[in-house]
């Protein structure tokens, strides 16, 4: 998930903290959802997540966000952090947790137009992705 972001008041790129997760269904395999058109990096695969508010913890926006986005509910001791990502965008730097959940209530469905797909964690570099995105699917094919 990329938020776009802009330059902080020192001239340094902002520290933007966005979490992800990888829900993991009873066959192994990942969702992914396609970014829509008119958000940044359209087109793109990505894991679902979000940006984190103020105030809020990250499993707290990971329920949150997958509520929305897909609406499905996650309980917090269903989510395991697995990796993180570090990635540096032209105007802001990104910081993203992945979190691991394979229990969740609800059907997946893509409620802001997004495209989902369930994928073997070995097909996932077959889709485009964000370039914070590509170096978590490593950590996927090895626990997968």
């Amino acid at each position: 998930m990329v938020v776009p972001n802009d330059v902080g008041k020192d001239g340094l790129l902002k520290l933007v903290l966005v979490v992800a997760c990888a829900l993991i269904d009873p066959d192994g395999r990942v969702l992914i959802a396609q970014r829509p058109e008119g958000k940044t990096l359209a087109g793109l695969w990505e894991f679902p997540g979000g940006k984190v508010e103020a105030g809020e913890r990250p499993e707290q926006t990971l329920i949150r966000e997958l509520a929305e986005e897909l609406g499905v509910t996650v309980e917090e001791p269903c989510l395991a952090p697995l990796t993180f990502a570090s990635h540096a965008y032209d105007d802001f730097h990104l910081l993203m947790p992945l979190y691991v959940c394979r229990r969740w209530t609800g059907v997946v469905t893509g409620r802001e137009g997004q495209a989902t797909r369930w994928v073997r964690a070995d097909r996932l570099r077959d889709f485009p992705m964000p370039p914070a995105d590509e170096p978590l699917i490593a950590h996927l094919v090895d626990l997968l």
